[in-house]
């Protein structure tokens, strides 16, 4: 397993160049930086708006020689570039005399009455609902997925340090971003196939996976599980989109004339169809807000094309940046589905400027659209493998004919750079002390064994004083339909020894048929948890902690024993019935007492309860999805609730 992905992309690279780029920041006369001032080369439609600190970056494949810079009430400023990148510019507005009265109408808040922005907003809402796969009783589409990691902000510091001594070559081609202007180095690329079949009138919806394919990791399901957790699908026509368990007003929402100021700036023909392009940008700070623009077709109301970008008042943890785009495509003259989505976050555990991250990118392109061709409701209840080396091992051939945009000489660069890392021992030893440090296990390939968890093998608590414990699992991978685990820990103080097994097979993969048995000896802290005494290989870390504040000494000695059997006969809704055998016992009799009268006993008294008890559980999760068919699976959602009856 390998689930802890960022510091693993500290580890790899290569990249090449744009012909045009450009950075810098905007200021007034009096020095202050102008926010959300248009930057364009010139006779182009290439361009970005400013950030809240004045500063823009972009760059093009094609080459320009003449920067733009505009911002209603003041004088437009044309920008010589004499070389291909130019950072660093300092470009100055000079307020415009003929256009005095419309700075003050105009540069700060817009008028919710009166604007022609607003208005085709209202239409917007009125016409969202006919627009995309909603329109049609059922849809089918292709649908390509490309997910790339970057790290970003490299700086000959990094590059000279120790750590990558003898990985030099890595850093042999850097490129920049045109969102952010960093530099950064690409380190890992999936790739996915799938098709998409739904039905709006039985509200289902189904994807089957044809391919997947990343730049060298063997543990292809963790990776996938991470990302699908990390970027959950959106509806840019919703009121409210959700990233990182943040909700954010969309510029689409219908309180967004209270959220954001609207302004229309241009109006041109894109795939011969008249649209509007409109600027947006949020009217008061430190809220989950965008700004951006977007084009807008003037008949359908249909949104052409989108971006949006988090401003940087808005304080989400670890994340600095959030970009998007969105393409849209036309269908019969009237309907606009989506073409092309691309995302992009910045992740860095400070929020200063020049800190050092991680660049998560992810880019899907829709395609071969067919409508009102329904599949029978069982169509969508039968669930494949979208996993099986079948699937996730195709040729060069399959992704040739199926990748929906070709990668480019540098995304083919990340494979060729990982086979290469492969063959270079320091690297295999990075590679492996992230991969224990994500998982908890280290890999024993050559036995099918995991060892672990390491985070478990020291603790200490009252009764046991210094503890180890040493654990294992069986593993052949992911998807094993069976595993079993267990481990051993000893006490210093008591002197004993004390032990966990547990073993599990999935039966039937159609119904998910699960039998599970196993026993524990150990001691914990009963009433921390709701079902901590039913776990029997969990870390109680009431009893258990390497560090503790106050006095831990309220310890019962368990002997659980526990078999049981699990079911899912319909998607998300689990049947758990178990039952189990536990005798309870203090471990430190002389200062917590477990003592209770017994006439049964010879003394009249026992110090030790025995407890048999049979149980179901009920377990709903709606709308929740997982990844992997073994006995064990991910979650690669937790938006939505989950109901639990015992």
């Amino acid at each position: 397993m390998k689930k802890f992905l960022f510091p693993i992309f500290l580890l790899f690279a290569l990249y090449t160049s744009a012909q045009s780029k450009v950075g810098g920041i905007v200021l007034d006369e009096s020095n202050n930086p102008v926010a959300f001032a248009n930057v364009i080369f010139k006779n182009s439609t290439e361009g970005t708006i400013t950030n809240d600190n004045g500063r823009f970056y972009m760059e093009s494949d094609k080459t320009y020689t003449t920067l733009v810079v505009s911002f209603i009430g003041y004088e437009d400023q044309e920008i010589p570039l004499t070389n291909k990148v130019t950072y660093n510019l300092e470009i100055k507005l000079v307020e415009s005399a003929e256009q005095l009265q419309e700075v003050i109408v105009f540069s700060g808040k817009q008028s919710k009455k009166n604007n022609p922005a607003v208005e085709i907003l209202k239409k917007i809402w009125a016409k969202k609902r006919e627009n995309g796969v909603r329109k049609f009783k059922q849809y089918a589409y292709d649908k390509y997925e490309k997910i790339e990691f970057d790290l970003n902000t490299i700086d000959s510091a990094l590059m000279k340090s120790k750590i990558f001594k003898g990985l030099e070559f890595m850093f042999q081609d850097l490129d920049t971003s045109r969102i952010t202007g960093k530099t950064y180095l690409p380190i890992f690329l999936n790739e996915t196939f799938s098709k998409v079949n739904g039905d709006n009138l039985l509200n289902e919806e189904k994807e089957e996976v044809l391919g997947n394919k990343n730049s060298g990791f063997d543990n292809n399901q963790a990776i996938i599980a991470f990302v699908k957790d990390l970027y959950q699908d959106y509806d840019i026509y919703n009121n409210y989109l959700k990233f990182f368990d943040k909700s954010f007003t969309s510029p689409l929402s219908r309180t967004g004339v209270d959220t954001y100021n609207y302004a229309l700036r241009d109006s041109a023909f894109i795939d011969n169809k008249w649209c509007y392009n409109i600027v947006y940008y949020p009217r008061r700070k430190n809220e989950l807000t965008f700004k951006g623009d977007f084009w807008v077709n003037d008949t359908t109301y249909a949104i052409k094309n989108i971006n949006l970008e988090v401003t940087k008042s808005a304080n989400i943890n670890w994340v600095k940046e959030i970009y998007i785009e969105q393409e849209f495509e036309v269908l019969n003259d009237s309907v606009f589905l989506l073409k092309r989505d691309y995302l992009m976050s910045d992740f860095s555990l400070q929020k200063k400027e020049n800190s050092k991250g991680v660049y998560g990118k992810r880019t899907t392109v829709y395609n071969n659209y067919i409508f009102d061709v329904p599949k029978p409701k069982d169509f969508y209840r039968s669930v494949g493998n979208p996993y099986d080396p079948a699937i996730v091992v195709q040729d060069s051939a399959f992704w040739q004919q199926n990748r929906l945009e070709a990668l480019n000489k540098d995304e083919k660069g990340i494979y060729k750079l990982l086979d290469t890392l492969k063959t270079v021992p320091k690297f295999k030893t990075y590679y492996n002390l992230v991969s224990i440090m994500g998982s908890g296990y280290v890999e024993i390939d050559k036995w099918n064994m995991d060892i672990g968890n390491v985070y478990d093998v020291f603790g200490y608590n009252d009764a046991e004083g210094p503890r180890i414990r040493v654990g294992a699992r069986s593993y052949f991978g992911e998807n094993d339909p069976w595993r079993l685990e267990g481990y051993l820990a000893y006490g210093f103080s008591d002197q004993k020894f004390k032990h966990g097994l547990q073993g599990k097979i999935i039966v039937d993969q159609k119904s998910r048929l699960i039998l599970a048995a196993g026993q524990r000896r150990d001691i914990e802290q009963l009433g921390v948890s709701l079902t901590a005494t039913n776990d029997v290989l969990g870390r109680s870390i009431a009893s258990s902690s390497v560090l503790t504040v106050g006095v831990n000494n309220k310890l019962t000695n368990i002997n659980l024993t526990a078999v049981g059997v699990e079911v899912e006969p319909l998607t998300n809704l689990r049947i758990r019935l178990g039952s189990t055998f536990r005798t309870l016992s203090s471990a430190l009799p002389d200062v917590f007492s477990l003592d209770y009268l017994d006439p049964t006993a010879p003394n009249g008294i026992s110090s030790e309860i025995r407890q048999f008890d049979v149980s179901m559980n009920l377990i709903y999760t709606p709308r929740k999805k997982t990844i992997g068919y073994g006995v064990e699976r991910r979650d690669i959602n937790d938006t939505y609730s989950t109901l639990f009856l015992n």
